[in-house]
């Protein structure tokens, strides 16, 4: 399974905005920063095809101005 972290960079004045987008996706954890204007957000999928139809989602969100991909990973499989 895909889990992935970002750095997602709001559009001028809309942080607020961009965090209650975020915070409606179930798959996405959110850590919002306290003194700058970006928010850490940490995908979990079940499946690569999952995880390209949230990004799509997640770069689609009005109040995004920029999504930077910090670390991704696939866990592997149990047998």
């Amino acid at each position: 399974m895909p889990i992935k972290s970002y750095l997602a960079h709001p559009c001028e004045g809309k942080k607020d905005a961009l965090i209650a987008s975020l915070s409606s996706i179930a798959q996405c954890e959110l850590l919002p920063a306290e003194n700058e204007d970006v928010v850490i957000v940490i995908t979990d999928t079940s499946t690569e095809e999952e995880d390209q139809q949230l990004k799509s989602r997640l770069d689609n969100l009005e109040a995004l101005k920029l999504l930077v991909l910090v670390s991704g990973f696939d866990t592997p499989k149990n047998p």
